[in-house]
């Protein structure tokens, strides 16, 4: 098959050689994004008197046919096109003839990639970014549920403090605020228009670069055509954004299966989002949050992949370049499958209220709260802590816990203790008594669950 750039050559490659440069085996997904820049690109050629009405209209005719069979799945692609500009381009021009030819004046497939994939973005993140606002909401609704449940609270995985539950989950909302401000950031430098650059240098053909633009939604176009060619920033940032979404996720997936756990006990996940095991009937495996834990580690690779790629390369575009659709196809797919399944998994858990409360009465994560009242009592606070730390170890050596230590115990230790530090003990008061902003008393964890509902 004559290639569609193959006037210069006289030898065409070995059938192996064209598997391996040609990218159709992935870039079709980006089928409607070629077609609708292809439609925006030959319609400003039109407006500028570049092609004739009647050449515009036949392509434009061609185009949307060709957009009807992409919808219906009826497109067949070959690898002799290479990638989805050649393939679409042959079609077009088996459909409406030689004329089809000149959708491509004015434009190189450099220009005409970049674009797609701003286009492809610039979807896909507002997808994101949609999700993201469910999954938040159903944090909202499940915290809603369980301000005044009392969980333990862990720095290096062991206890530390009581805490509200609804308090934990949150933690997890702002991180997701985050992840949707960065995506949503990210848009400045998605909404850029690369078309109209050329290969590499502009071109001579009195174009409209800003009409392109605006048929297409974009709110500017790239000022240097080198840049806009060889730009692809903003898929790193992309994957930056994503791998930093994963992260979280995955740290929620991390706690999601600790607290599902015969040893925690704290939740339990869903029957449609846990799986059994081939050979012993009691298991209910938390899949589904390891699988996203898992997925994290290639959301990584594919930052550090065109990262790598992009490192080495001269202005303006290369080869090396056709490496950076796969990653971002792979990403996109994975973060949205991952907040689909977790907003899912999290909406349906059950938190187990009873284990909580029982675990929470039976720890030293009130001892803070021995060591604060000491504190306001004017003992300095190293002396309150060491004086609590005491009476830890002797609650220790005896098998039990601060409340169940007698008064005459505790004023051994010091006279500042009086009857109603039994009160300060419990683990409900003491996370009632933390009023400070942004703290788990129960009253601030309701003023961040209204500041929440004001952001989604």
């Amino acid at each position: 098959m004559t290639k569609l750039w193959g006037g210069r050559f006289q030898k065409s490659a070995e059938s192996w050689v064209d598997e391996f440069g040609a990218s159709i085996g992935f870039d079709q997904q980006l089928v409607m994004e070629d077609i609708e820049g292809s439609v925006a690109h030959v319609t400003m050629l039109g407006a500028q008197e570049i092609l004739s009405t009647e050449d515009v209209e036949k392509i434009l005719g061609g185009l949307a046919e060709l957009k009807t069979k992409a919808e219906a799945g009826e497109l067949e692609f070959s690898v002799a096109n290479e990638d989805i500009h050649l393939n679409l381009e042959k079609m077009l021009t088996d459909l409406i003839g030689p004329v089809g030819g000149k959708l491509h004046t004015g434009r190189s497939r450099n220009d005409q990639v970049a674009t797609d994939m701003h286009l492809f973005l610039k979807k896909r993140v507002v997808e994101v970014v949609n999700l993201i606002n469910v999954f938040q909401k159903t944090i909202l609704e499940k915290a809603e549920q369980h301000v005044e449940t009392i969980a333990p609270g862990y720095t290096h995985l062991q206890r530390a403090q009581p805490i509200s539950f609804a308090h934990h989950l949150m933690a997890y909302f702002w991180m997701l605020q985050r992840d949707k401000e960065r995506f949503s950031e990210s848009m400045k430098r998605i909404d850029i228009l690369p078309l109209g650059a050329g290969a590499m240098a502009g071109t001579t053909f009195p174009i409209d670069r800003l009409k392109s633009a605006e048929l297409l939604g974009f709110s500017k176009v790239y000022e240097n055509s080198m840049d806009a060619v060889s730009d692809r920033d903003f898929i790193v940032e992309f994957l930056s954004n994503s791998s930093l979404l994963m992260t979280h996720l995955s740290r929620f997936a991390e706690e999601i299966i600790i607290w599902s756990t015969d040893e925690f006990k704290f939740i339990e996940l869903d029957d449609a989002f846990s799986t059994g095991s081939s050979i012993m009937p009691q298991k209910k495996n938390p899949d589904m949050a390891e699988l996203i834990r898992g997925k994290t580690g290639r959301v990584y690779g594919n930052l550090m992949g065109l990262l790598t790629v992009l490192k080495g390369t001269p202005l303006t575009y290369n080869k090396d370049m056709q490496e950076d659709k796969e990653g971002m196809f792979d990403t996109v797919h994975t973060i949205l499958g991952s907040l689909k399944i977790f907003e899912g998994m999290v909406r349906t858990m059950k938190v187990n209220e009873e284990r909580l409360h029982q675990a929470v009465h039976s720890d030293f994560s009130n001892a803070t709260e021995l060591a604060d009242y000491l504190a306001t009592k004017g003992m300095p606070f190293r002396e309150a802590h060491e004086v609590t730390g005491k009476l830890v170890f002797t609650c220790i050596q005896r098998g039990i816990y601060l409340l169940d230590l007698p008064l005459e115990d505790m004023k051994a230790e010091s006279d500042l203790l009086e009857e109603d530090v039994y009160d300060v003990l419990r683990p409900e008061a003491a996370v009632r008594r933390r009023h400070s902003l942004g703290g788990t008393g129960f009253d601030q964890v309701r003023l961040q669950i209204e500041k929440a509902k004001q952001l989604i």
